[in-house]
């Protein structure tokens, strides 16, 4: 069975180093500032005498501030943006919405659920997210929680901060003729954990009021942040308020004030984080925007930071990829709030930090869209030089609901402070759609090119490395993962249940213009599912398809119709040589070395770079031209197909003559 449709900117800086000459020549083409010949002295006019003091007054107030060198764009016409993805990238789905099987998502069947945190604490990761029953703004709201030893296999949510009445009667000083009544609170919060000086973790909400679903609860105008300890063994301390809203009757509450808990240690943690710069900065949005702990009092939206090298200077950055420099930990930012100039970045977050091999990294969505997700990588926290892949799919948005956008966003990463995993990788989450939540991992040094060709017999290498080289996306009902064949040996594992998404995995190879591929594949089934094999260029264009289809033949793409090559049966083995020629755009197709087919590309490439193997066909949905909101959900949103399973055991790659070592 076929799937269903799956202002202006600043002037850029000049570079350090990059001041205004002085006024002696002694070699270079003749300059509008000077009479005469060269190597003499330079002789001002007024204008131009006036416009160099201009420019070295420029050069020497215009602050330091962070900046994409690099040449790379993303396309926004391929949900992948065209970019070579870094290498290793895991993206896993933690969380599927259902709203007819509740039980298999969150329980109670919500289907918005956005703005992931993440932090690593005591031996595993922990996650938290906000969920709406169906939009964004609609009431009531909460935020849950979920953990995992190894960012692979996650526990089921646990609600931390539930709903919340609002008192009827409630009302915002700015908008007096709307009154609450008989409603609940929704949860807004850019900060979700802090680990204090003695290692104490704590979790953050922020209970906000919608009184319709075009108002904002980050107003300044809700109830108030709440804080709770986050306990070893799965267990939580009591919420109380941390910081209400002025406006807020505190003899309203429903849970105390952090002051008058008992446990000394809890109170000191709380204050550590109000007496913070960083973390106060973060509830600007929130708070209200007057208060003396925050210190920058403008609406700049979801803030991240980290440190430069020298310790005392913190990178600020906020959606609309706007960033500032403090000298003094976040305590003052002297320097405008600008655009990073030749940044790319609308309205989405964008997420930075130091990483474990001492550079830095920025991860965002690189378009006016949000998609696809990527991360530029910069040797001093300066200077952005690249931009590669991390999540270039687009799950088809199954429930729609206010303000829900297509496309991975709302990336947050692991918090200075908030631990560091044991494999020292990059780990982000977001959500999808505002809908299913997500978590990838990046090695670190990040890389996009492979230094040499694939020589992956699954069962040959070591246990946790076999997909090293390998980047996955793999699903609560698709997972992509190591695992037994059916011969008892291990390779990687493709299930699908999933009846709008697909698995997927790649491995990039060196750029090669005639290249031999040789797969061993096993079917589990040839009555149902799929297994599409492509070979592509460095921008994610195929060239050649290979497809194990539901009628139990192998078929080749021969532009728009297929031409079968073998016919198959479950449990079988096929043993792939594919010769590809891409300046003859020929391809040759043996298995288990009988006839050999020869093929012409259905799309020219210059060379191939990506070997993909995908359990669903390729979509193009969203694409730019399509409506911000979807307000409908798709039919049978919550059901699934039959279970289909694909196995690799094997993949080696080389260049026709040349003996791999």
């Amino acid at each position: 069975m076929s799937k269903p449709t799956k202002g202006l900117t600043p002037r850029p800086p000049l570079r350090k180093g990059e001041g205004v000459r002085s006024t002696i020549l002694t070699s270079g083409t003749p300059s509008p500032f000077r009479r005469g010949g060269r190597g003499v002295r330079r002789t001002f006019t007024p204008i131009a005498a006036a416009l160099l003091f201009s420019l070295a007054a420029h050069a020497q107030t215009t602050p330091e501030t962070i900046r994409y060198t690099g040449t790379t764009l993303s396309n926004v016409d391929y949900h992948h943006g065209q970019l070579r993805p870094a290498i290793g990238t895991h993206a896993r789905q933690v969380l599927r919405a259902n709203r007819e099987h509740p039980d298999a998502s969150n329980g109670e069947g919500w289907t918005y659920n956005h703005a992931p945190m993440l932090a690593y604490w005591n031996g595993q990761f922990y996650y938290q997210y906000l969920s709406n029953p169906a939009g964004e703004h609609i009431p009531p709201g909460r935020t849950l929680l979920l953990t995992s030893k190894d960012g692979n296999t996650w526990t089921n949510p646990t609600v931390i901060f539930p709903p919340y009445k609002v008192p009827d009667g409630f009302t915002k000083p700015d908008q007096p003729g709307k009154v609450a009544k008989n409603l609940e609170a929704v949860m807004h919060q850019r900060v979700g954990f802090y680990v204090s000086k003695k290692n104490r973790l704590l979790t953050l909400g922020y209970y906000g009021v919608a009184l319709d679903a075009k108002d904002d609860p980050n107003d300044g105008q809700g109830i108030g942040r709440v804080v709770r300890e986050v306990l070893p063994g799965g267990k939580f301390g009591p919420i109380y308020f941390l910081r209400n809203n002025s406006t807020w009757d505190k003899s309203k509450s429903t849970y105390p004030f952090y002051t008058s808990s008992k446990d000394k240690g809890f109170v000191a943690a709380c204050e550590e984080i109000l007496a913070s710069p960083l973390m106060m900065q973060q509830m600007v949005e929130e708070q209200d925007r007057n208060d003396p702990l925050i210190p920058i009092k403008k609406d700049y939206k979801a803030f991240s930071y980290y440190h430069l090298p020298d310790g005392n200077r913190v990178v600020g950055l906020w959606k609309h990829a706007l960033t500032s420099i403090s000298p003094d930990g976040g305590k003052t930012w002297p320097n405008p709030v600008i655009r990073a100039p030749h940044f790319v970045n609308s309205n989405a977050k964008i997420w930075g930090q130091r990483t474990s091999d001492g550079r830095y990294a920025t991860v965002y969505n690189p378009s006016e869209f949000r998609w696809p997700l990527a991360i530029s990588t910069s040797p001093n926290g300066l200077d952005y030089t690249d931009l590669w892949l991390v999540h270039g799919e687009i799950t088809p948005m199954r429930y729609g609901g206010n303000y829900k956008s297509y496309g991975p966003q709302y990336v947050r990463g692991i918090q200075e402070g908030d631990g560091t995993p044991p494999d020292k990788k990059l780990w982000v989450s977001y959500s999808v759609n505002k809908e299913d939540l997500w978590v990838a991992s990046v090695p670190v040094p990040v890389r996009a090119t492979a230094a040499s060709h694939a020589n992956d017999v699954f069962a040959q290498l070591p246990a946790g490395q076999e997909l090293e080289q390998w980047n996955t996306y793999s699903l609560v009902q698709a997972p992509v993962e190591i695992g037994k064949l059916p011969d008892g040996s291990k390779g990687l594992v493709f299930k699908d249940s999933d009846r709008f998404d697909y698995g997927k995995a790649e491995r990039v190879i060196p750029e090669s213009k005639q290249l031999v591929a040789e797969l061993s594949v096993i079917p589990g089934q040839n009555d149902h599912g799929l297994l599409q094999i492509e070979f592509q260029d460095a921008k994610g264009q195929p060239a050649v398809q290979l497809s194990f289809d539901s009628t139990g033949t192998l078929s080749y793409k021969a532009g728009a119709r297929f031409k079968g090559v073998t016919k198959y049966t479950a449990g079988q083995q096929l043993d792939l040589r594919v010769t590809l020629d891409a300046p003859n755009r020929t391809c040759t197709v043996a298995v288990n070395g009988g006839k050999t087919s020869t093929f012409i590309f259905y799309a020219p490439v210059a060379a191939f770079e990506r070997i993909m193997l995908r359990t669903g066909p390729a979509r193009h949905f969203p694409t730019p031209d399509t409506p911000a909101d979807q307000t409908y959900d798709l039919p049978k949103a919550g059901e699934s197909e039959p279970l289909a399973t694909f196995y690799l055991k094997s993949l080696k790659t080389s260049v026709p003559g040349v003996v791999t070592p």
